[in-house]
């Protein structure tokens, strides 16, 4: 057939494709409207219509029936349609992995979520006095209860409790803060820049690696409205090196009328002495110095959602409340109930290392988490001819900038694929369904069983196998 006759049949082929009005009016088209929104159906028709029509006129397609095309159009509409937030598997170790949304919430915290969601609530209403009331009245007792604060609130994160608790106490003055805990938390996100919005002054003491208390009473005058003191939760700096312990600080602010704030950062509300941590002070005994403000994460080792906790003196607490800011900054009511119930499994601190799985899985038993990557391994092994598989011992890390100074003895799964590159996989995976993320290390890729949900397992190895295809 010479290239005129090529070109009118191609025309031919062409006259026969559906238009978008004909495959919406199909039984596929239907179909698909049942399923996904119109604005999706209708782009994923013209996409495809659009595209076989290229096909056509280059010669690499002749089949223009709606039952064929029906499949390209709804894997196409399936896409577009698809939640850009989705579950993934974490099998980097890295419990409080900022990436990948830091805390797994507790069961329970879960669950009440679920029934605040679906319905309505007394999120802002008082059900014995059959009146208004405020959202931080259900976390008050509790908050007072655990840390054996006068009172305490709840903001959307930390930064948004150091920004309103500068802003109320310290506007147009100074606060006075340590050179080597003039952190950056993450995002780039500076105490200094966040002491600026706030509309306070900083007044920096000592060095990098040593302060003491003569620098902080040196610094006092009369614009001194704040002494405020960073937990160095993301970093620690080693050898010559001196800082002023919380209680003397508070000495010397209550001798000077001053009063003193301590940002924890992380925030961690059971003591992790016991597991060989002892550089993460818990709330409870940072809360007994006296302080007259304390911030914390409740998303990071508190192991619940995102949030800023404020704990500390009522009267410094009801002003911080009444902060025109505390609107813009205040939690919705599906992060209140996720909080409150996080908080409740800390009223039986003894069986919070359970329940909070963030505490579980930072200091779960090395032997146990051997025993699930043995599963995983020999879960995979069965019909695997293209890949070594084998357990290896490694570590894990905290994350979330919280505990950076330890290593946590872990195992993980070792893949080594056969046919295609480590990177490849790690590509496949990370991009399949359920996306899995992972780390690789000396050609190998490392799925770290401690991060590894066991309920989780079924759908990894599935998914694994599925890459090596």
């Amino acid at each position: 057939m010479d290239s005129e006759g090529k070109m009118d049949h191609r025309k031919e082929i062409l006259s026969r494709l559906p238009s978008v009005d004909e495959v919406l009016k199909s039984d596929c088209g239907t179909e698909l409207l049942g399923r996904y929104p119109r604005r999706y159906v209708l782009d994923a028709i013209r996409d495809v219509i659009s595209s076989r029509r290229s096909k056509i006129l280059d010669g690499s397609s002749k089949d223009v029936s709606i039952e064929e095309l029906a499949l390209h159009i709804g894997s196409k509409a399936g896409l577009l349609s698809s939640y850009s937030l989705r579950p993934v598997i974490n099998a980097t170790g890295i419990v409080v992995h900022t990436n990948l949304g830091r805390s797994v919430l507790p069961r329970r915290a879960i669950e009440h979520v679920v029934r605040i969601a679906g319905g309505y609530s007394n999120l802002e209403y008082e059900l014995d006095a059959g009146k208004r009331g405020k959202r931080h009245t259900h976390i008050r007792r509790l908050l007072r209860d655990i840390t054996g604060a006068e009172d305490g609130i709840a903001v959307n994160n930390n930064a948004g409790a150091v920004l309103i608790c500068l802003n109320t106490m310290a506007k147009g003055r100074e606060v006075i803060v340590s050179r080597g805990e003039l952190v950056e938390i993450g995002g780039s996100f500076r105490v200094p820049d966040v002491m600026a919005f706030s509309g306070a002054f900083l007044r920096e003491v000592g060095t990098t690696n040593k302060t003491h208390l003569y620098d902080y009473e040196n610094a006092i005058s009369e614009r001194t409205a704040l002494i405020l003191k960073v937990h160095q939760s993301n970093f620690k700096i080693t050898g010559f090196t001196e800082e002023v312990p919380a209680e003397r600080l508070v000495a010397l602010g209550r001798s000077r009328d001053i009063p003193v704030m301590y940002d924890l950062g992380s925030g961690c509300l059971v003591d992790l002495g016991p597991w060989g941590v002892h550089t993460e002070p818990s709330v409870q005994e940072i809360v007994k110095c006296g302080l007259s403000i304390v911030t914390f994460s409740g998303d990071k080792l508190l192991g619940g959602p995102q949030a800023g906790l404020i704990v500390g003196k009522e009267e410094l607490i009801g002003r911080i409340q009444k902060n025109p800011f505390a609107r813009a900054v205040r939690i919705d009511k599906l992060t209140l109930s996720a909080l409150e119930a996080t908080l409740m499994e800390y009223a039986d601190i003894e069986k919070a290392g359970e329940s909070i799985p963030t505490i579980r899985m930072l200091f779960e038993e090395p032997d146990s988490i051997r025993k699930r990557a043995g599963r995983i391994a020999l879960n995979l092994r069965r019909d695997m001819l293209n890949a070594s598989i084998s357990v290896i011992s490694d570590y894990s890390q905290a994350g979330g900038g919280a505990i950076p100074e330890k290593d946590f003895p872990t195992y993980a799964v070792s893949i080594r694929p056969d046919r295609i590159s480590v990177n490849e996989l790690e590509e496949r995976l990370r991009r399949g369904e359920p996306p899995i993320i992972a780390r690789i290390r000396e050609g190998a890729l490392l799925l770290d069983a401690r991060t590894i949900q066991p309920g989780e397992i079924p759908l990894l190895v599935r998914a694994i196998k599925a890459s090596l295809r």
